[in-house]
């Protein structure tokens, strides 16, 4: 099979398509979900409330990730790569895992197992931003030798 970049830029647009199904999903049945799992682990209804509400509360950082995952993908295949409009969508995809991370700081305060999520959202919070950095930097050496042809 013969691997392109057009090829590539699509497999991520599906997976972040398939990202959205899933979260839609979640948001669909988030109380179902929270019920369920309340039941099975035997948990105060209270408990319920709290994890719809983290479900909820990290559902819109979620929504703002994914869609400027969408915007810059499409930049990308427009042939877009060193423009201040990527390196906004990445800012703003690094402020999304931030905080993600928050309201999952927040939720660790009742449910412990949140803190591990805490930790990997930070962590992508940091490669992103990274990441955003270097293109700043690619963007400003990009306009500089622009100048100088």
């Amino acid at each position: 099979m013969n691997w392109t970049r057009d090829k590539s830029i699509m497999l991520s647009q599906a997976c972040v398509a398939v990202f959205a199904l899933c979260l839609l999903a979640l948001d669909v049945g988030a109380y179902r979900i929270s019920a369920w799992y309340v039941q099975i682990r035997l948990a105060h209804r209270q408990f319920g409330t709290l994890l719809t509400a983290s479900i909820y509360c990290g559902s819109v950082f979620a929504w703002v990730c994914l869609y400027q995952l969408w915007r810059l993908l499409g930049n990308i295949r427009r042939g877009e790569l060193f423009v201040p409009a990527n390196v906004r969508c990445m800012r703003i995809v690094s402020w999304c895992c931030v905080g993600g991370a928050a309201v999952c700081a927040v939720s660790a305060l009742y449910c412990f197992p949140f803190l591990f999520i805490t930790v990997a959202a930070g962590f992508m919070a940091l490669v992103v931003r990274i990441v955003k950095n270097a293109f700043e930097q690619a963007i400003a050496m990009k306009d500089e030798l622009d100048l100088t042809v």
